[in-house]
């Protein structure tokens, strides 16, 4: 059995005098997809923000690959790709120059893989349109054609089906069930019905905000 890339020990998180979840404790393996369940308010993005070392958790452990990830911060902010619920892209810049920004530090990419991968999310035609005269669902394309050239092993990922439409979610599950054949692990929440070979689940309780 693979060790895990990342492993939660006895997480608690508190917010607003209001308990999200307490001892909460599993491991990310290679090779997986890893579905956060919960209602609205259930802390599934506050969740996702803890183990991308966005946020804190008032108790509990990670750990990164066997060892504390606060020893080893850097070398698992280099080995981890976080998208979040917003496609977080400058519409003041077009796809090709926001790719290029996203990718910058992470990987030598050259013009003809950004715009690749912008075609792969349907976007050829547009890599030279400023973001803010693109539609919402198109605006999330830009940030999901990182996921075309991102060689990190753990993706982190919160509701990137988001203002997609019924191609764009086929193509992006195949896209994750690709990623994890290869050895990839991947942690998502969606309200998309997702439905993926061997795919597991974290199961957050109920709540009154996100």
């Amino acid at each position: 059995m693979s060790e895990p890339l990342l492993q939660a020990v006895n997480l608690q998180c508190e917010r607003d005098d209001r308990m999200l979840f307490r001892d909460l404790s599993f491991s990310i393996l290679p090779g997986t997809v890893t579905r956060v369940e919960g209602p609205n308010g259930s802390g599934k993005t506050t969740l996702l923000r803890i183990l991308a070392g966005l946020s804190d958790a008032e108790r509990g452990e990670l750990f990164w690959q066997g060892a504390p990830r606060e020893r080893q911060r850097e070398d698992f902010l280099h080995n981890m790709l976080y998208l979040g619920h917003r496609p977080g892209i400058k519409s003041l810049l077009t796809p090709v120059e926001n790719l290029r920004a996203l990718m910058a530090g992470r990987k030598a990419v050259n013009d003809a893989m950004l715009f690749q991968a912008l075609a792969g999310t349907g976007l050829a035609g547009f890599e030279d349109v400023p973001c803010r005269r693109l539609s919402a669902g198109q605006q999330r394309r830009v940030a999901l054609a990182r996921l075309l050239i991102a060689d990190e092993p753990l993706w982190i990922l919160d509701e990137i089906f988001t203002a997609i439409d019924i191609d764009g979610v086929e193509a992006l599950e195949n896209l994750l069930v690709q990623r994890a054949r290869d050895g990839g692990a991947i942690v998502v929440t969606t309200h998309h019905d997702l439905k993926l070979p061997s795919m597991q689940s974290i199961t957050l309780g109920g709540g009154d905000g996100r």
